[in-house]
């Protein structure tokens, strides 16, 4: 009965129509061209087709990356791209935002990722679109431990799940997280918003929040993205 439920609910949740937009608007009133932020993304998943092309699988999920490399080196990076997720989930109403390396992409750095880190603000009214868009590219989703749950609205009553999919696996947080003193909730309010020309809207962590984030994780993969952003803010490169 909870399936048939989730099944009539799923009909009711339809995709947006997408708006041909082509620019952003920042809360300071400013107006950036977005596709830029969408175009790294794009090569990076491009790059990362050439760097494991014909590489073997080893068993190694981006949940057991090394602290080091990162999960570039999980055969969960063979195969990424995490746009056509992020596609549904814009298509059904689900309001996210990236963070994470496929953020630092974004935000211009070069380092490759096989994961894919989500955040939205745990709101349950947003539920149905989440567990639409996660169905739509046949997503598989677990708890914090790696227990399976049905990809229903309920399964994201949880403060972190676990997905996978054909094109991106990863996780979905909320800041009902423990986060310890990062305000996780306000990260939300101001992030960065990239629209294609398409009308494809990706929500990505500010640079400055993303840095914060970072370096309060403290891995060394995460020290070395830290400082390598902090490097690109410091240039003035631009979003354009």
């Amino acid at each position: 009965m909870v399936v048939l439920a989730f099944i009539a609910e799923l009909g009711r949740v339809r995709p947006l129509k997408p708006r041909g937009v082509a620019k952003i608007w920042r809360e300071d009133g400013g107006v950036r061209d977005g596709e830029a932020a969408i175009r790294r993304l794009e090569e990076a998943v491009r790059r990362l087709g050439e760097a494991t092309a014909g590489r073997g699988r080893r068993g190694l999920r981006h949940d057991e990356a090394d602290d080091v490399a990162g999960t570039v080196d999980t055969d969960d990076a063979i195969g990424f791209n995490p746009l056509p997720l992020l596609r549904a989930l814009h298509e059904y109403g689900a309001v996210v935002a990236v963070m994470g390396q496929v953020a630092g992409i974004m935000h211009g750095s070069g380092e490759l990722t096989g994961d894919l880190d989500l955040l939205w603000d745990g709101d349950r009214g947003q539920a149905p679109a989440l567990a639409a868009g996660f169905a739509a590219v046949g997503a598989s989703l677990a708890d914090a431990d790696g227990r399976a749950v049905r990809c229903e609205p309920g399964a994201f009553g949880l403060a972190k799940v676990l997905f996978t999919s054909a094109g991106a696996s990863g996780d979905c947080c909320t800041p009902a997280l423990r986060w310890g003193d990062l305000p996780v909730g306000a990260f939300l309010d101001r992030c960065r918003v990239a629209t294609a020309g398409d009308g494809l809207v990706v929500r990505y962590l500010d640079l400055a929040d993303l840095i914060r984030m970072r370096r309060a994780v403290g891995r060394p993969k995460d020290l070395r993205r830290a400082s390598e952003l902090e490097r690109l803010a410091a240039r003035g490169i631009p979003e354009r």
